[in-house]
């Protein structure tokens, strides 16, 4: 039982390192598409915003992702690209 418990510690451990990483790569990407959306014309800016929200009504991603996870996306992409972190 005592290893049974140490091997879910550790797992345990493995995956909060994990989630930090991950946690890290997107907080980077964030920043640097913020900064290069912030240093576009306006009229670029604009071009490249309808776009992605194009390709995002259009695409059909199998398997299917479920409705609160797609809202959940569109939610973070419009705030990424419409009001980016200051």
């Amino acid at each position: 039982m005592k290893n049974l418990i140490a091997e879910l510690l550790v797992k345990l451990g493995e995956k909060e390192e994990e989630s930090k990483e991950l946690l890290a790569q997107v907080e980077a990407l964030e920043i640097v598409v913020t900064s290069l959306v912030r240093h576009m014309a306006q009229d670029e800016q604009q071009k490249l915003i309808h776009s992605i929200e194009s390709a995002m009504e259009g695409a059909s991603p199998e398997p299917p992702i479920p409705d609160g996870d797609s809202e959940l996306l569109r939610q973070y992409v419009k705030k990424l690209l419409r009001h980016p972190r200051s």
